[in-house]
Parts: structure tokens; sequence; C-alpha cells
């Protein structure tokens, strides 16, 4: 839920609290999807656009560095969702590779995974909110493999 909307309120048609029923007029029988499915999915297309360097605010992100070396990856960090029984809106937090334009980073994230939940889930997607939590630098990179060696 974005930090605008108030508590209890609803982005989305008829929200679920963790899943989704969809009906098909042609078949017999439901079918549930997870809201945690519809996370991941958006969490995988997000990270898939370039200029993205990680997922998540730094706490999300230093839990993150523990959970890959267990091979335990959290592909849902830094991603909420909302899912009603038509609608889906999602808030992604990105960090930005410098020195990508941020501006058209966070648009591409919008499209790809509005894109993903559309084609994947079938939800008709009412809003992505990205927030650009820090941008990381190539140097970042190198002071990180200097301060392991002794």
């Amino acid at each position: 839920m974005s930090k605008r909307e108030g508590v209890g309120t609803s982005r989305v048609d008829r929200p679920f609290t963790q899943s989704r029923v969809v009906s098909d007029q042609s078949a017999a029988g439901t079918t549930i999807i997870a809201e945690g499915v519809v996370a991941k999915i958006a969490g995988i297309a997000a990270r898939q656009v370039p200029g993205v360097y990680a997922l998540g605010g730094g706490g999300a992100r230093a839990l993150g560095a523990l959970r890959s070396v267990v091979n335990a990856d959290d592909l849902t960090q830094g991603v909420k969702v909302e899912v009603g029984e038509t609608q889906a809106a999602a808030d992604i937090t990105i960090v930005v590779e410098y020195p990508a334009p941020v501006q058209d980073v966070a648009a591409n994230v919008r499209a790809v995974v509005s894109g993903a939940i559309s084609s994947l889930v079938g939800l008709e997607v009412v809003e992505v909110n990205v927030e650009v939590n820090d941008v990381h630098l190539p140097s970042d990179d190198k002071n990180e493999e200097e301060s392991r060696v002794s």
C-alpha cells in the first residue's frame, strides 16, 4: 500500500487479503492466485530492467545478501502488491545503477512490471509506484572487495 493511502483503503476492486479467485466460464472450478505469486512476478520483472541494481531498502538488501549466501533468495524483496478480483497495484523499491537516468529506469520498471502482471496473471494493473531508494556507484563494489582482503 502506498504511503499516501490511508489505513483501510484499497487501490483495487474488492481486495482479497491472501489470494485472488478467478472464475472461468468455460470450465468448472476456480483458480486461486496467491499475492506472493504476483509479488514474485513483479520482482522478477523489475530485476530485468537495465539500470536496476537491486530491489529493496538498505535493511532488506542486507537481509537479502544473507539469504543469497544460503541460496534462499527472496524474489519479492522490495515489492509490495495489493490484489483484487480483477485488478492489482504494486509498490517497488529500487536501487538505480549509476549513471542510468533515474526517471527512465523508473518508467521502464513501471512498464515492465505492469506488462508482466497483466500478461502472466491476467489482472488489470491500476498503478505501479516506484521508489528510488539509492544509486549504486561502480566504486562501491571496489570498496567492498578491498575490505574483504586481509
